[in-house]
């Protein structure tokens, strides 16, 4: 069957493509082999934020003693907050199956395994259609890890995790990234004993050493054991246990190991090649500036483009390239500003460079940084773990980048991100009049802290 357009994949840049390209009167394919809305609302945003709420919920109430609340015991019902994670994941699939109802006639969804059998051609279901244009979206999957033994194990990734609904005894977390950090402090929240075996010297390593230095404080002072710099050579069973052996000989012993150490590309099963797709040596679809890859009208979006993995780029994504296909005129992939925030707690946020990149890069930079303790409103609420950390080009002061570490620092890196966007210098945040007594009043105190600012 001819059709205007198939988009392999419904995550959040292929649903509201698949979406707009019906409702603008485009016949419209979407695949989905699994479950709509892709990895952000079945396996990853909404079920961890959800869960995250809930341990935040029972520090809260564990540690209200230091502002004179004092609550009884605190008990954790793991299978209540299963349940609510799972009644939040249903809610937000069934809007996701109401918008792609709304786009009417000319979108339809398929349910099925998509592969390529030509060019701009896929089988799914049993049927085949060709497509004027074919767009990917078929995301990124846990990577296993390559540890000797572990396979032969029952190791946990992010999804098999929450579907947990007793407390691990031990949880020992392989990796000290993103879904490591918040799986980690999550867990040790509930009450399980909590060991982080990270390669690198920090958590976040791609971050500077100071913020990562901030978020590792935060949790030694949780209880939760760091190994950092920790090679892993092997893991096996023992009689109750399992157990992770390190390159210097050192023995952890745990309940459960959650494997957390990256993402590969869903791609080693779409039949790339017959459809002249080329793929990178870890199997990402190769694309260009405008989404397009090595196959005429066939275009990639989101993580299995191997570009920033977070849902917001996979959604903004969609916005470029649906412009594209429109003809209108468009922002590139390259160049936008993109933040990222780890929802631990304090969290971990980040716009543009870090200081390490800007130095790699050869740039010049100024940096100011302060901690999020000289903040007043951190000061009244208990909330001063953390720091802000800005850096500037000395030329134009234009924002080069900045982090934040710190109560709602997902919140106040937009501020940032917007002064980037608009292309406005350090001046703006200086000069703009900030509420008192709020968090956002950081913002204004470390970009002051760059000489040129200071009164």
């Amino acid at each position: 069957m001819d059709v205007d357009a198939i988009v392999i994949g419904s995550g959040q840049a292929g649903v509201p493509l698949a979406t707009r390209l019906a409702t603008s009167g485009r016949h419209t394919v979407l695949a989905e082999r699994s479950r709509l809305g892709g990895t952000c609302i079945n396996y990853g945003c909404t079920p961890t934020k959800t869960m995250v709420a809930s341990a935040r919920a029972a520090h809260v109430a564990r540690t209200a003693g230091r502002l004179g609340v004092h609550a009884e015991p605190v008990r954790i019902d793991l299978r209540a907050i299963v349940a609510r994670k799972d009644a939040m994941v249903q809610r937000w699939r069934e809007g996701v199956e109401h918008r792609l109802a709304a786009a009417g006639e000319r979108l339809r969804v398929v349910n099925g395994h998509a592969r390529f059998k030509g060019e701009r051609e896929i089988e799914v279901a049993g049927a085949r259609y060709r497509g004027e244009v074919v767009v990917i979206n078929t995301g990124v999957r846990p990577a296993p890890p390559e540890v000797e033994g572990l396979a032969a194990l029952p190791w946990l990734d992010n999804r098999r995790i929450m579907e947990l609904t007793a407390l691990p005894g031990h949880l020992i977390v392989l990796g000290g990234g993103y879904i490591g950090c918040e799986f980690a402090q999550m867990f040790r929240r509930f009450g399980s004993p909590v060991t982080i075996i990270q390669r690198g010297p920090h958590l976040l390593d791609r971050e500077d050493p100071e913020v990562s230095e901030a978020l590792e404080d935060v949790f030694r002072g949780e209880g939760i054991e760091l190994l950092l710099g920790a090679g892993v050579r092997r893991a096996s069973a023992q009689e109750r246990d399992l157990a992770i052996v390190l390159e210097d000989g050192r023995k952890i012993a745990g309940s459960h190991i959650l494997a957390a150490v990256g993402r590969r590309p869903n791609t080693d099963d779409l039949g790339c090649e017959r459809g002249n797709v080329a793929l990178d040596a870890k199997g990402f679809v190769r694309v260009d500036d405008q989404y397009r890859t090595s196959a005429k009208g066939v275009y990639a979006v989101g993580d299995v483009t191997g570009g920033p993995q977070f849902t917001h780029t996979s959604w903004d994504d969609h916005r470029i390239l649906f412009d594209l296909l429109a003809g209108r005129p468009a922002r590139s992939r390259s160049g936008r500003v993109i933040p990222s925030v780890v929802f631990t707690d304090p969290q971990v946020a980040r716009v543009g460079l870090t200081e390490r990149e800007a130095k790699a890069r050869g740039l010049r930079h100024e940096v100011a940084q302060m901690p999020f303790a000289s903040i007043a409103r951190a000061i009244e609420t208990d909330e001063t773990a953390g720091i802000l950390k800005l850096i500037v080009d000395p030329d134009n002061e234009r924002i080069l980048g900045a982090s934040i570490v710190g109560a709602e620092g997902g919140e106040l890196i937009h501020a940032f991100a917007a002064l980037m966007q608009a292309g406005a210098t350090a001046r703006s945040i200086v000069d703009v009049e900030i509420a008192h007594p709020t968090f956002a009043e950081g913002l204004q105190s470390v970009a002051m802290r760059l000489p040129r600012y200071a009164l």
